[in-house]
């Protein structure tokens, strides 16, 4: 019976470690495509082969798709502007967001007060909404106060508006945490402030990590957003989302595939090295941030 068991499991357990490799492997492919192209030397937006190796009959591999990334801007292509717009508008949003999330949970987990009940229910409920449904409207607003003219200022604000809605995890971490010691510091004569800065979010650093790495992720990858407010504004404002998308376009394929892909993974490379960087704290924070609140 005991063996028969342990058979069962052994069978089991093997079907579910193969058909995850299967599905890691689906998962992964495009990568890996993405990832050996960039380097590739010949051919345009078509190939005979999907995966070329080096050394194969008529494959050459080169860095100089990355080099003409960085070093030939012209009209069509400047991928190096294109990335400092990114970055300046995730780190601003990514700040700006993270402060709002962090006082907005540290508000409905710490303090008590007539309207919190209303205002969490009221949050959960517009959270449920997805973003692209108040595109047109967003963009009209901002065409109403005259801030399309400065559009990286519009997104920044797009980002950062409605960062406080994503309490949720934070709230939920906040909440692990011993009200004994807002109580002693209380008794010591601190603030509601005093404690917020020097007592929790000193003891929040795997939360603040979560929350870093997604309001960066969200501006740095936006294409949908991004290109409602600052595609008529000029090649100068692009985002990289934008930008690599017009290296794909009908007319620019063929000379351009090829420094697409390896836009697509220097764009990869510093969310990759943030979240490896920081996967410890990422983790405690969803988990530790995952308990009713």
């Amino acid at each position: 019976m005991i063996k028969s068991y342990k058979l069962r499991r052994i069978i089991s357990n093997a079907l579910i470690y193969i058909l995850l490799g299967g599905l890691g492997l689906i998962w992964i492919s495009p990568l890996v495509y993405m990832i050996i192209h960039s380097f590739r030397a010949d051919g345009g937006a078509f190939y005979s082969h999907i995966l070329p190796w080096p050394n194969a009959e008529g494959v050459r591999f080169t860095f100089q798709n990355y080099v003409d990334l960085f070093t030939k801007a012209d009209n069509t292509a400047n991928f190096p502007q294109w990335f400092m717009n990114t970055f300046i508008i995730a780190i601003f949003s990514c700040i700006i967001s993270t402060l709002a999330v962090m006082m907005v949970s540290y508000a409905f987990s710490r303090l008590r007060f007539p309207a919190r009940k209303p205002l969490i229910n009221v949050g959960m409920i517009l959270g449920m909404f997805p973003g692209f449904m108040t595109m047109i409207a967003i963009y009209y607003l901002l065409k109403a106060l005259g801030i399309l003219q400065l559009p990286h200022l519009a997104l920044i604000i797009c980002y950062s508006a409605g960062a406080g809605l994503g309490y949720q995890i934070s709230k939920g971490f906040f909440d692990t945490i011993p009200r004994a010691l807002d109580e002693a510091a209380t008794i010591d004569g601190a603030t509601k402030n005093q404690i917020f800065w020097k007592i929790i979010l000193p003891m929040s650093k795997p939360i603040i990590v979560y929350t870093i790495l997604t309001s960066f992720i969200g501006p740095w990858t936006d294409f949908v957003l991004a290109k409602i407010i600052v595609g008529a504004q000029g090649q100068q404002y692009y985002t990289v989302a934008i930008g690599l998308q017009i290296f794909i376009d009908k007319e620019h394929k063929s000379a351009y595939f090829k420094q697409f892909l390896a836009g697509s993974v220097v764009v990869a490379v510093p969310i990759t090295a943030l979240f490896l960087f920081l996967q410890r704290y990422y983790v405690e924070g969803v988990t530790a941030g995952g308990v009713k609140g």
